[in-house]
């Protein structure tokens, strides 16, 4: 839900909170003997973006059995939505594993390096910031030697792929183990199903398909800005809606069923083409168009469509399937978990051709992919999803740029595609004016395919 004026803290509280971000550093400093007193094996943990995704992360980081993480910082750019967060980890059981006190709860888009100096070498950061601002926290918390778990997409655009993809290779350089939030690829059902479409037993890969047809999800539909809202902050709360911030809804939502797919293929397409609308609009004023359809195409020329769309009252499907041939596989059912990934013979999905099924229940790829973390964190293994992440993110960013501008676009003209969507977002602050401006009516660019070359 977009936020209301009166729920919003005014200029003058963010730049007062903003402007407690340097005194705050010499406090970090001491925070940093004082958590370590004991001496113990304690993995110290911030939590940079307060939003649903980095609640999620921060309790299933503090939920790894036997992990014995420790969250000691929290930031955000808006008051409300970190204190939230704080509550909803105490309130779910986690008091015990929480030392956030006031003055290691940072306010600013610069806060990410205070809570970063508040850590030793080999602790842990979470980012769960806008993708935006992916690229900008990663450098830094390669530099101060931190591990990493990023959430998806990593990127928005070429000019941050190709950050992201340098940063990958820093990051292997110091041995940090870096996660990315496409959980899917820790599913165990969805491992097994992997490796038996690896040996063949539906035969060689003809076909994928994915669908996420939903209604209105997360801020993919947002409406004109409220009177007395900063522009940036309103864009941020909505980040959603706007192409520079997330991707928009198709890079947000579909970047899952894009990477399962491609997973199962063990493969990244070479093009895409796309097409898609925008409906019902009213008053809605984000960038995102409505419904999503992809054909991207493999280098051996197999075919992966997908098809997206955020309109309530429709057929509802959030499933990704794969065709062989000598039969088929339900890939995911209907969301994240659980899969119920199974085979079949033939191409009917019934259960006289049922031949196998992953048992149920299925333990949660959100928790696996945070075990496996922390783990290779503890025995000093290799992991970093860095790359796999900016590939997928890219593969995205490629079929979410056809539909856009009706053109095809292949894989390499997307890596090395110079439209940047935000070139200074690492200049950012709280009083200052955000990437994208509105027209006078309030409204923003948007995407017009066959009429504009780049997205907006």
């Amino acid at each position: 839900m977009n936020e209301t004026p009166q729920d919003t803290s005014s200029r003058r509280e963010f730049l007062k909170q903003s402007s407690q971000v340097a005194a705050a550093a010499t406090l970090a400093a001491a925070a940093q003997s004082r958590v370590h007193a004991a001496g113990d094996d304690t993995i110290q943990v911030a939590l940079i973006g307060c939003g649903g995704r980095g609640g999620g992360a921060a309790a299933n980081c503090l939920s790894v059995p036997n992990g014995r993480t420790k969250l000691v910082a929290m930031v955000d750019v808006i008051p409300r939505k970190l204190s939230l967060s704080y509550r909803n980890l105490e309130q779910q059981g986690h008091a015990e594993k929480m030392d956030v006190p006031e003055e290691r709860r940072y306010i600013g888009f610069d806060a990410f390096k205070t809570a970063m100096d508040a850590l030793h070498p080999g602790d842990v950061v979470i980012l769960t910031t806008p993708p935006a601002f992916r690229w900008v926290q990663f450098t830094y918390a390669i530099e101060k030697g931190l591990n990493v778990f990023m959430e998806k997409p990593v990127a928005v655009d070429g000019p941050a792929c190709r950050k992201m993809f340098a940063l990958a290779k820093k990051a292997d350089e110091k041995n940090l183990k870096v996660g990315v939030g496409l959980m899917c690829r820790h599913c165990e059902a969805r491992g097994e199903l992997f490796q038996r479409i690896q040996d063949g037993e539906i035969g060689d890969l003809t076909l994928l398909r994915a669908y996420r047809m939903a209604g209105l999800t997360g801020h993919a539909i947002t409406k004109r800005k409220p009177e007395g809202m900063s522009e940036l902050i309103y864009q941020i709360r909505n980040f959603h809606g706007f192409l520079w911030a997330s991707g928009g809804a198709f890079s947000d939502f579909l970047i899952h069923n894009i990477d399962e797919a491609c997973w199962m293929k063990d493969a990244w397409p070479v093009r895409a083409k796309g097409s898609g609308g925008r409906h019902y609009r009213a008053d809605y004023v984000d960038q995102n168009f409505d419904t999503y359809s992809v054909e991207y195409t493999f280098e051996d020329g197999t075919k992966f469509f997908l098809e997206g769309r955020t309109m309530p009252g429709a057929h509802s499907e959030f499933a990704t399937y794969a065709h062989g041939t000598r039969g088929s596989a339900i890939v995911s059912t209907s969301g994240h978990i659980p899969a119920k990934s199974r085979i079949y013979k033939g191409h009917n999905f019934t259960r006289d051709n049922l031949e196998w099924a992953y048992p149920q229940p299925e333990k949660n790829p959100y928790q696996l992919e945070w075990d496996h973390f922390i783990d290779a964190i503890r025995n000093d293994k290799p992991h970093n999803e860095v790359e796999r992440g900016t590939k997928s993110s890219l593969t995205t960013v490629m079929g979410r740029m056809a539909s856009h501008t009706g053109q095809i676009v292949t894989y390499d003209e997307m890596l090395n595609c110079e439209h940047e969507f935000a070139p200074d977002v690492d200049k950012l602050t709280l009083d200052g004016p955000a990437p994208l401006l509105a027209a006078a009516d309030g409204s923003y660019p948007i995407p017009l395919p066959g009429l504009k070359s780049r997205e907006y």
